[in-house]
């Protein structure tokens, strides 16, 4: 016990210099990082559990609550855990990426200290070193809205988080550091862990439930259904959108979708269906929607996705919209922020690029502005950490432009941004007359469809060191990332926290001190 209390005061006072919000509830999380056998497609394999679990335990916050996560690596590798659109104001050293942050050493711990500051909506974790996020430790973070804050539509019957994706089936489930350039097979579509028929939702006839549905894959896009329902959009990542009705959702690398779905059928059993999107062949998985007076089984035919036509995927993106009226993480109104009506300091235009570097497959991401030649040939790359310098405070427009014949999915630790406009061919000036400059979604995850262009709006109000990265994960893995660098002249902890006390040291900074209290 007095180990316990010697911690709980150096937590204590870690938190007091560290400047957490004292004003908002603790929750405390204490994860364990094991090896543990998982059967996702009916065959044990070995995953990466957190306490046991695969996928990982839920986390559950409110509006400005303190997050204290303390995870304990019992691997035999390095380990580090990220928080897929769960906003780190002012601390990028808890944002859990490999250049941020150094990896928890097998056998060792460290203490995450999170604030879901300003934030509503949904979200989810994994792990972000080597190939990780292909074994497990993935899980849902939940944030709900403050009680007198208003949310637009009446508080569901039941709340179920969907993590879904296509991962890597193999002998030995997680990847290993000795990955170069040749890609696994990636066979299986796998929803909460499971396989075919392998999870089953519980609903009561008549009643209303929140389905949170995030894409956790490491290669492709999915698209969503339930057999003889509809779903109804409420929100994405973090907005409350427009209530449209769709009957299939795509969903894209690393993104996450609210939608209530009315039991409102014949009372039995009915298809959940997550299949991959633009492959060849299409993969397809089910869970169960089971009704709680079901009288019959499962019946019919799997739900047929939509068709592998880019146009239709195109069309449904552009009519997801912010609802202006409804109140976030504050009572004021979405469409209180006027974003179109902020003129832009800079523009900086990406694109991706598939090289041959020493022989290897390699990815990158590339400022046409700054770094790469203005014909996309890439004779000349090479490999080095790439950090793009922003001034705190500007407002920025960010054109990512796809060359290639896939799908490319892009996250932005930090922030959201408003996806303005997207569109096939090359992105030109002249492409501003097309964007959408009064309600379109905010958000941290975006798509660029194949031979396109998707452009961004961005407030840059968060110092520090941020992570801009492909969500395929064999992308970033081999180079399709870069940090953008936030400064602020102040050098004030108002703008940026100081590098924690307990932050591990790698690399070049190895046997060095952090800054003292």
């Amino acid at each position: 016990m007095a180990e316990y209390s010697v911690l709980l005061i150096a937590l204590v006072f870690f938190l007091a210099v560290h400047g957490v919000n004292g004003d908002s509830p603790y929750r405390f999380f204490t994860w364990k990082i094991t090896y543990g056998d998982i059967y996702p497609l009916g065959v044990k394999q070995q995953g990466i559990l957190i306490n046991g679990q695969f996928p990982g335990p839920q986390i559950d916050a409110v509006t400005n609550d303190n997050l204290i996560i303390s995870v304990y690596n019992y691997l035999r590798e390095p380990f580090l855990i990220s928080w897929n659109g769960l906003q780190q104001r002012r601390n990028s050293w808890q944002d859990g990426v490999y250049g941020t942050n150094c990896p928890i050493p097998p056998g060792k711990n460290f203490t995450y200290v999170l604030q879901a500051k300003d934030q509503i909506g949904s979200y989810f974790y994994f792990p972000s070193f080597l190939f990780h996020k292909a074994a497990g430790a993935f899980g849902g973070i939940r944030i709900w809205s403050r009680p007198r804050i208003p949310v637009p539509f009446p508080p569901p019957a039941g709340d179920f988080t969907v993590l879904a994706g296509r991962l890597v089936q193999d002998k030995s489930l997680y990847v290993s550091w000795t990955l170069a350039a040749t890609f696994l097979p990636l066979t299986g579509l796998l929803i909460n862990g499971r396989g075919w028929n392998g999870y089953t939702f519980t609903v009561d006839p008549g009643r209303t439930y929140r389905f949170r549905i995030s894409n956790v894959g490491i290669a492709t896009s999915i698209n969503f259904r339930i057999q003889g329902h509809k779903m109804k959009l409420v929100e994405v990542e973090g907005s409350h959108t427009l209530q449209n009705t769709y009957s299939a959702l795509d969903i894209h690398l690393g993104q996450t979708y609210s939608v209530l779905v009315t039991a409102d059928q014949a009372p039995q059993d009915y298809y959940i269906v997550v299949s991959s999107r633009f492959t060849t062949p299409v993969l397809t998985t089910t869970a169960i929607l089971h009704y709680s007076n079901s009288r019959g089984g499962l019946s019919g035919p799997v739900p047929v996705g939509p068709t592998t036509e880019i146009a239709w995927s195109l069309n449904q993106a552009r009519s997801i919209r912010w609802n202006l009226t409804a109140s976030g993480p504050r009572p004021n109104p979405q469409g209180s922020y006027h974003y179109g009506m902020i003129k832009t300091s800079r523009t900086i235009t990406l694109a991706n690029s598939a090289p041959i570097i020493n022989g290897k497959q390699r990815f990158l991401e590339c400022s046409l502005s700054e770094a790469c030649p203005p014909v996309p040939t890439w004779k000349n790359a090479y490999l080095q950490t790439s950090v793009m310098s922003a001034n705190f405070r500007e407002f920025v427009e960010i054109v990512f432009q796809n060359w290639e014949d896939t799908v490319q999915s892009y996250h932005i630790d930090g922030y959201s941004f408003f996806v303005v406009g997207m569109d096939g061919g090359q992105w030109t000036p002249a492409s501003r007359t097309r964007y959408n400059l009064r309600d379109t979604v905010a958000r941290c995850t975006v798509q660029v469809y194949p031979r396109a262009w998707t452009a961004i709006y961005m407030a840059l109000d968060n110092v520090g060191m941020w992570n801009i990265r492909s969500e395929n994960w064999a992308r970033q893995y081999l180079g399709q990332q870069f940090y953008l660098r936030v400064y602020s002249p102040a050098n004030s902890w108002r703008d940026e926290l100081p590098i924690p006390k307990n932050a591990l040291l790698c690399g070049r900074a190895r046997g060095r001190h952090t800054r003292p209290l």
